[in-house]
């Protein structure tokens, strides 16, 4: 039998070729391979006619510089993105600025007679409008704190009591009051209201910026001292977010003083001018209304500072001519208003601010 089995020569004559049937089309006879041409190219010929088994790729060291240009780049833009979101940080402390100075307005209220006195404070207290007032910095109630959307309840109840803070130690303190001491007031101030503060007891003015007792309660010591250390209260706080950074915190308190003529304490002789008879030094009240604004940044709510915006204060007895600017001169029991109103305006002074003087109520004092 014939096939892939027979010899190299082929298959004998007469042999059955039952394989070649099978590999008729891929099998070429002697005459067909003689007939064909051969050529072999020239090497310009496969250069030019023929492309490369390949393709050709990039050289290494081209492909390594762009790569390193475009590392290059991703790094510096990383980098001032960084520097960006520093300096513009959604959550970064706006940058300190100096503080508004404090608008400050006094007025004298004069008496429209003698002033009621008593030997003893206690009835004058009892007399009065201010007979059901707590004494001393019990009168200053603190509100329930409420968070706001920019501000914790624990950060609201600091503004509020540094600014109870503030009012006991420049109206309660006796200290300060009898003209003496300043700095438990001062150091609850921004440190960027002090030189403010320090020009205005340095040299008192009468131009709404740089008043004494704009900042702080105190009565000239030569000529009045404290009858009683119970000292009246009666008023109200409120605080409110006015922005992402900052809180306000308003008070409006009276606070009622029993006084006496300095050197003679309650109870002792006077020497009655009239009779020239010894008498008890009576006592009488006087009575301040202090309307003050605070503002609190972050910083001064950590450092429990304040700042101190506006400062309108009210009190009486006093006589509207006398100089309410450095200290407060109350008019004390039997005395009446000095004639005249208050001290001149000039129109011409840009720096200055109008000279006010009220009348006091004869409700507001004791009667017997």
């Amino acid at each position: 039998m014939g096939g892939p089995g027979e010899p190299p020569e082929g298959t004998p004559e007469g042999a059955p070729a039952g394989g070649e049937d099978e590999y008729r089309s891929v099998v070429f006879d002697e005459s067909f391979v003689r007939a064909a041409r051969l050529q072999e190219y020239s090497a310009q010929e496969r250069m030019s006619d023929h492309t490369h088994a390949v393709r050709r790729r990039p050289a290494r060291h081209r492909n390594l510089s762009k790569q390193a240009v475009i590392l290059v780049l991703l790094i510096a833009v990383a980098f001032g993105t960084a520097i960006y979101m520093g300096v513009r940080h959604p959550y970064q402390n706006p940058v300190a600025q100096r503080p508004e100075p404090l608008r400050m307005t006094v007025i004298p209220l004069a008496p429209p007679g003698a002033v009621p006195g008593a030997e003893k404070a206690a009835d004058l207290f009892s007399h009065s409008p201010a007979a059901q007032f707590r004494v001393g910095a019990s009168g200053i109630n603190l509100p329930a704190a409420h968070k706001t959307p920019h501000f914790s309840d624990g950060q609201v109840m600091t503004a509020l009591t540094t600014a109870k803070d503030y009012l006991v130690e420049s109206s309660l303190d006796p200290d300060v009051l009898t003209g003496g001491a300043v700095r438990s007031a001062r150091i609850l101030l921004d440190p960027r209201q002090l030189d403010q503060f320090d020009e205005s007891f340095a040299h008192p003015a009468a131009d709404g910026r740089h008043a004494p007792t704009g900042w702080l309660v105190r009565f000239d010591p030569a000529k009045t001292a404290l009858a009683s250390p119970g000292i009246r209260v009666h008023g109200t706080l409120h605080a409110t977010e006015t922005d992402k950074n900052t809180l306000e915190v308003t008070s409006d308190h009276t606070f009622v003083y029993a006084l006496r003529p300095a050197g003679e304490p309650t109870g002792g002789k006077t020497a009655d001018k009239a009779a020239g008879e010894k008498e008890p030094a009576r006592a009488s009240l006087f009575t301040v209304r202090r309307e003050l604004q605070f503002r609190f940044d972050r910083d001064d709510l950590r450092m429990r500072q304040a700042e101190l915006l506006v400062s309108h204060l009210q009190a009486g007895p006093l006589s509207c001519s006398d100089d309410a600017v450095d200290r407060l001169r109350p008019l004390l029991a039997g005395q009446k208003a000095k004639a005249g109103g208050p001290a001149g305006t000039d129109p011409y002074a840009t720096a200055s601010t109008a000279a006010l003087c009220g009348s006091l109520s004869a409700a507001a004092q004791p009667s017997f």
